[in-house]
């Protein structure tokens, strides 16, 4: 009997010692499967640095004004970046990182346009998917109403060039061209060759424009364009000291030779880019060209702008990205 109840001891020591033993081995398992967790978690990237490292990728640098030794002054254009802070905010309550929850934020350049010396201007900045019409206006009127309503029925402001003599003639279709929304430039008062004129008889040319232009539209002109392109550059210093940009042109329609409007829309497709200004007439030719022209130019995914949108630092952003 006594042989029995030690053998029973023994039995019940070993099942006790069994049991601390599974109980040890199991806790230092279930240990080790926490540990291995924690370190997976703790070794993937958070959602921020998920998104710093996306912010730190897709940076995309401001360009400062310059003055190209071939297009003279060009605007700079403003950089990109990942609004950091705002991203997260948004991607915070899912805890996942999401593309099309990125919110984007400008950077502006160093240097400006204003922060240049004088010098005319030939296009908006060659990274800008964006293109302007820019309308001289001296004579013309009776194609001006077929145009405008091409512009509106298209969503699309233009600028126009007004000669100083034409808007006192026409004071009320100046003034409902700017009420449409279209940008009034200064095109001078006589039309002179303004290559030829003294210092003095340019700003008189400009200011009494300017004047004349502000009379009618309640706006004071911030381009000038010299008539045919002729100008020196004491023309330019005297519209820089006036306040004003000298505008040319990058395409030319030549539409006063009066092509056909295919001929016309073939030279300016051949030519157009993205920042390009397009210099243009109230002509029969562009009159008659002007919708499937801004077709065309549409399909190249470039946006048509007034000239001073157009020469704006502000970046044109893809519609599937977010900015503030």
């Amino acid at each position: 009997m006594g042989k029995i109840k030690h053998m029973i001891s023994i039995l019940v020591i070993g099942v006790i010692v069994l049991f601390f033993v599974e109980s040890h081995t199991v806790s230092s398992y279930l240990k080790g499967l926490k540990s291995e967790a924690q370190f997976a978690h703790q070794s993937g990237p958070s959602l921020l640095d998920q998104i710093k490292q996306e912010a730190k990728d897709r940076f995309v640098p401001p360009q400062d004004a310059q003055i190209d030794r071939v297009w003279k002054a060009t605007p700079g254009y403003n950089g990109l970046k990942v609004d950091e802070k705002k991203s997260y905010q948004l991607m915070k309550k899912d805890g996942k990182f999401q593309e099309s929850r990125l919110i984007y934020k400008q950077v502006p350049p160093k240097v400006h346009l204003e922060d240049l010396p004088p010098s005319p201007i030939y296009r908006g900045h060659p990274d800008k998917p964006m293109v302007s019409f820019a309308i001289n206006v001296a004579w013309g009127e009776e194609y001006l109403p077929e145009m405008l309503e091409v512009l509106k029925k298209h969503s699309i402001h233009a600028t126009f060039f007004f000669e100083g003599r034409w808007v006192k003639k026409h004071p009320d279709l100046a003034k409902m061209i700017v009420e449409a929304g279209h940008e009034g430039g200064n095109h001078s008062y006589t039309h002179p060759d303004m290559a030829r004129l003294s210092e003095g008889r340019a700003r008189e040319e400009i200011k009494k424009t300017n004047k004349v232009i502000e009379s009618a539209t309640g706006r004071r002109p911030q381009l000038f364009a010299p008539p045919s392109g002729s100008f020196t550059d004491h023309t330019v210093t005297v519209a820089h000291q006036l306040g004003m940009s000298t505008i040319l042109w990058t395409v030319d329609t030549i539409d006063w030779k009066k092509p056909t409007p295919n001929a016309l829309i073939n030279r300016v497709i051949s030519r157009v880019h993205p920042g390009a200004i397009i210099l243009m007439h109230p002509t029969e030719s562009s009159s008659a060209s002007l919708d499937a022209l801004i077709k065309q130019i549409k399909a190249k995914q470039l946006k048509i702008d007034t000239v001073s949108n157009l020469l704006s630092e502000t970046r044109m952003i893809a519609r599937h990205s977010s900015s503030h």
